[in-house]
C-alpha cells in the first residue's frame, strides 16, 4: 500500500490484514516493512534460503525494500555478477538479487531476470514504486487506485480485506470472460481493480500511475526465420529445455512433477531423470466416473520405463461438486469448464506428500505449436482459398472425426461453424473465430440489466490489445500469440494454474515457458512447429530419444474434466447447486435472465443438455453466482456446509 497525496500512511494492522487473506499462498511465514508513505506485507512459502530469506528484503542501505511472489532462477548466476560489482549481500535469498539488480540496472532489472515473479518495489529516497509481473503471466498482480492510497496484492481478496464498501462486478470483464475465458488484460471481474499484464512495470510516482511493456511475444515480420537443418535445431531446442529444467530444479525442499500421461509432461520427467540427479517423484490425477477423460495407462508406461515413485488421485464426479466453491474462491473469476477442480486436488497431493514443488509441462502447446486450433486454423486458411469448395472444410474430419459428415447436413453444419470469417483470413483474430464465437453462446443468458451495463463489444476490445505489426505476422503465429495472450495468460496460468497450485500452497514452474525457450520458438518457421497436422514437430523430434513411440504417435487429448455430470445425477444437484441456480437467486445478483436459466435446468434434469454450449453455459452461469455470493454479497459462511477445501480466509 502506498498513501497518495492527502491520504495517511499505511498502518499495521491494514498490511496484516490484507496478509492474512493470503496465508494459503505463504503459510511459512510473515514480514511487514513500514515507511512513511509505503508499506509492504508478505505471507512466505519458503523454497530458497529457508533460514534467512524473509521477506521484506533491503539494499545495504535500506533505502530499496521489495516484495515478491515467484522465483528468480538465474539468482546465482546474478549474485555472482552482483558481488563482483561492489553490492553486498546479507541473504542466500534469491529475492536479493532483486533490490541490487535495481540498483545497478535501474527499471531495466527486469530484462536480467529468468523467472516467474509479481515483485512490489519501493524506492524509499525516489518515491516511486514498481510493480512488475513475469513475461507470461504465471504470478498474479493486481492493483486498485483510490483516493487516497493505492492498494496491491497477489489476489483481490487481499485489498477486499481493507475495502469498506461491497466490490461490483466490472460488467466489460464478464462479457470478455463469456468470449475469451477471462477479461482481457489489464481488466479484471471487480470493477476498480486491475492487474498488471504480462511482461509489463506499473510505476507510481507522486500520484501518477504509468504502464510501460517491457517484453512481448514476438514473431518474424517476413521470411527472417531461424537458419539451420532440422537436426540442428532440434539440438538447439534440446539444449534450451535442458537447461531451462535445471533451473527450475534449483530448491532447498524437494521437487516433484506432474505426470499426465501426454507428450509434455513425459518430456520433462525425461529431461529430470536423464539430465540432474533429483529423484524422480511424480504426480497425477485420473477420473473414475469417466474412463474417456482417463490417461492412466499413459502415466503407467512412463512411471514403468522412467521408475519414478508416483502418486495418483481419483477424481469422482462427485468430489468436482464438493470442491467447486472452494475452486471460485480461489480464482476469484467465474469459470466456463470444471477442469481448474481436479486440478486443486493434484495440487493437494503434492502438498499431503510434503512437496512444496513441482514441475509441469505447461505452456508446450502455445510455445511450439500443439493446439487443435492452430491445426483448424491452418485448414480454413487453406479453405479461405477456394470457399466454395465442399472438399476443403471436409478436412476438419481429421481433427474431429466424432463430427458426422456423411450427410449433407453434417458438412452444412461445419460449414457454418468453422467458416466464421473465411472471407478474411488475414484479420488477426481469425484463428479463434469459431472459438469465440461458440464460447459467447453464454451470453444468451444475460440479463437486459447486464446487456445494458455494457459499451463495447469484447472482440473489439480484444483486437485493440493487438500489437500493430501482428498484421504483419505469419498466420499460424498470429494464432500462437493470440492463445498465448487469451487462454493460456488469463486462464490456464491463472484459474488453471497458480491459483489451483496456490490454494494447497505449492509452486508450480514451467521450463517451456522460459522467455529463452520462447523467444528461440518464435523465430522457427511454422512448418517446424506443424509439419501439415503433425504438432509439435521439432519438439517430437527433439525428444524422441527418450520416449516410448507410443507416447510420440498418441494424438492429443486436452485434458478435460466432467461438467454437467458434475452437479446433476439423475436429475438432482447438490443442495447450493439448486439455490444458486433458482429464480430468486438468479433475479437478485441480476446478471443472467431467470427465465432462461430455469428453462436450461429443466432441460439438463430431463437428460437434452449434452452439448458443448449447454456444459458451457450451466458452469458459467453457476461459478457467476457462486462468485457473487462470495465476493459481493461477502457469504463464505453459506456454502460451509458443501466445501471440501478450506476457503483459506484464516
Amino acid at each position: 500500500m502506498v498513501a497518495l497525496q492527502g491520504g495517511r500512511g499505511p498502518g499495521r494492522d491494514t498490511l496484516l490484514a490484507m496478509a492474512s487473506r493470503l496465508r494459503h499462498r505463504g503459510p511459512d511465514g510473515e514480514g511487514v516493512y513500514l515507511g512513511a508513505r509505503a508499506g509492504l506485507a508478505h505471507r512466505r512459502l519458503s523454497i530458497i534460503d529457508l533460514e534467512s530469506g524473509d521477506q521484506p528484503i533491503h539494499n545495504e542501505d535500506r533505502s530499496v525494500w521489495v516484495v515478491f511472489n515467484g522465483e528468480i532462477f538465474n539468482y546465482l548466476e546474478l549474485r555472482r555478477e552482483l558481488q563482483a560489482a561492489g553490492h553486498r549481500f546479507y541473504t542466500r535469498s534469491d529475492t536479493e538479487v532483486i533490490v541490487h539488480a535495481y540498483e545497478a540496472w535501474g527499471d531495466d532489472f527486469v530484462g536480467h531476470l529468468n523467472g516467474q515473479f509479481a515483485i512490489a518495489l519501493w524506492d524509499e529516497r525516489a518515491a516511486r514504486l514498481l510493480l512488475v509481473r513475469d513475461r507470461v503471466g504465471i504470478v498474479p498482480l493486481f492493483y486498485r487506485k483510490e483516493r487516497q492510497r493505492l492498494l496491491f496484492a497477489s489476489e483481490v481478496k487481499a485489498m477486499l480485506a481493507v475495502t469498506p464498501e461491497s466490490p461490483r462486478l466490472h460488467a466489460p470483464g464478464l462479457d470478455q470472460l463469456m468470449t475469451f475465458w477471462s477479461p482481457v488484460s489489464p481488466a479484471s471481474l471487480f470493477e476498480g481493480v486491475q492487474e498488471v499484464s504480462p511482461g509489463c512495470m506499473v510505476v507510481l510516482e507522486g500520484d501518477e500511475l504509468r504502464q510501460r511493456r517491457y517484453w512481448d511475444w514476438e514473431f518474424p515480420l517476413r521470411d527472417d526465420y531461424l537458419d539451420g537443418s532440422e537436426a540442428a535445431l532440434a539440438e538447439q531446442l534440446h539444449e534450451l529445455l535442458v537447461d531451462a529444467t535445471r533451473l527450475r530444479l534449483r530448491s532447498d525442499v524437494p521437487v516433484g512433477a506432474y505426470l499426465s500421461g501426454g507428450l509434455d509432461s513425459s518430456v520433462l520427467v525425461s529431461l529430470i531423470h536423464h539430465h540432474s540427479d533429483t529423484p524422480l517423484r511424480t504426480f497425477s490425477i485420473g477420473f473414475s466416473d469417466d474412463a474417456a477423460l482417463d490417461e492412466s495407462d499413459y502415466q503407467q508406461e512412463m512411471v514403468a520405463r522412467l521408475g519414478t515413485e508416483h502418486s495418483r488421485i481419483q477424481c469422482r464426479n462427485r468430489d468436482i461438486a464438493d470442491r467447486f466453491v472452494s475452486a471460485i474462491w480461489h480464482t476469484e473469476s467465474p469459470l466456463l469448464r470444471t477442469a481448474p477442480v481436479p486440478m486443486g486436488m493434484l495440487s493437494g497431493l503434492v502438498q499431503a506428500h510434503g512437496f512444496k514443488v513441482v514441475l509441469t509441462g505447461e505452456g508446450a502447446d502455445e510455445v511450439l505449436g500443439g493446439y487443435d486450433i492452430f491445426k483448424e486454423a491452418k485448414i480454413r486458411r487453406f479453405w479461405a482459398r477456394d470457399p466454395d469448395s465442399g472438399y476443403r472444410p471436409a478436412l476438419l474430419k481429421r481433427l474431429y472425426p466424432y463430427l458426422d459428415l456423411s450427410r449433407a447436413q453434417g458438412l452444412a453444419y461445419l460449414k457454418q461453424f468453422f467458416g466464421a470469417g473465411i472471407d478474411d483470413p488475414e484479420q488477426p483474430g481469425f484463428s479463434h473465430l469459431p472459438r469465440w464465437n461458440t464460447t459467447a453462446r453464454c451470453k444468451e443468458f444475460f440479463s437486459d440489466d447486464l446487456k445494458g451495463r455494457l459499451r463495447e463489444d469484447a472482440m473489439e476490445v480484444m483486437g485493440r490489445s493487438f500489437p500493430p505489426e501482428m498484421a504483419r505476422w505469419h498466420g499460424f503465429n498470429r494464432a500462437q500469440y493470440i492463445e498465448a495472450k487469451s487462454l493460456m495468460g488469463g486462464y490456464l496460468l491463472c484459474s488453471q494454474g497458480d491459483r489451483m497450485l496456490m490454494q494447497h500452497s505449492v509452486e508450480g514452474r514451467f521450463p517451456f515457458l522460459d522467455h529463452r525457450v520462447i523467444e528461440f520458438a518464435n523465430r522457427l518457421h511454422p512448418k517446424l512447429k506443424m509439419k501439415v497436422l503433425n504438432e509439435k514437430y521439432l519438439l517430437k523430434k527433439a525428444m524422441q530419444r527418450y520416449l516410448p513411440e507410443r507416447i510420440v504417435r498418441r494424438y492429443k487429448q486436452p485434458y478435460r474434466a466432467p461438467d454437467i455430470a458434475a452437479f446433476f445425477h439423475e436429475g438432482q444437484a447438490p443442495d447450493y447447486v439448486e439455490a444458486m441456480l433458482a429464480a430468486d437467486a438468479v433475479r437478485a445478483a441480476g446478471y443472467f435472465d431467470a427465465g432462461k436459466v430455469g428453462r436450461l435446468v429443466q432441460k439438463i434434469r430431463r437428460g437434452r443438455a449434452i452439448g458443448y454450449k449447454d456444459n458451457m453455459a450451466l458452469v458459467g452461469i453457476l461459478s457467476t453466482q457462486v462468485w457473487h455470493e462470495l465476493f459481493v454479497n461477502g457469504r463464505e459462511g453459506y456454502f460451509a456446509p458443501v466445501v471440501a477445501d478450506r476457503l483459506g480466509t484464516q
